[in-house]
């Protein structure tokens, strides 16, 4: 079984490097408080900016939870993230069972940019892998938090 691809785009009125910061290195700064998987409340959202970083929230009790890592990291054109959450919102070690999410940034302007986002591999998460999919293409997955995240980088 092979799910589509969630895809979403959306154009920043800003400079192709001040996006690309924005979503990773300032990834907390726009990140929406109540999205997060442990029980206490969200501190931080972590996005290390190199090949193989970790990408996870930190909790107010201290805990950690890693949402994946960093898969490719070309800035400012390219970061792509592996989903390493299953569809019960639940955090799922394996690496086998992640899907990825490779987002681009493509300079339009001095101070626009589109950016374009694309969720695949949704089959890796087995038994949950629709209910994965159904999530981030609801209203406050993909499309809800690039508008986030485009406010920012505009503001």
């Amino acid at each position: 079984m092979t799910l589509e691809p969630i895809r979403k785009t959306i154009t920043v009125a800003c400079s192709r490097e001040h996006a690309f910061k924005t979503y990773t290195e300032a990834f907390d700064s726009w990140w929406p408080r109540e999205h997060h998987l442990g029980e206490a409340d969200l501190a931080e959202v972590v996005l290390e900016p190199k090949p193989g970083g970790r990408w996870y929230e930190r909790l107010t009790d201290g805990s950690e939870c890693d949402w994946g890592e960093v898969l490719v990291w070309e800035p400012p054109a390219r970061v792509v993230l592996s989903w390493r959450i299953d569809g019960d919102w639940k955090a799922d070690p394996d690496p086998a069972h992640a899907s990825e999410i490779d987002v681009r940034f493509i300079e339009e302007g001095p101070r626009s940019t589109r950016v374009e986002l694309e969720h695949r591999g949704f089959e890796r998460h087995g038994e949950t892998a629709a209910k994965v999919r159904d999530g981030v293409s609801s209203d406050g997955g993909h499309g809800g938090l690039l508008k986030l995240f485009a406010e920012k980088a505009a503001a």
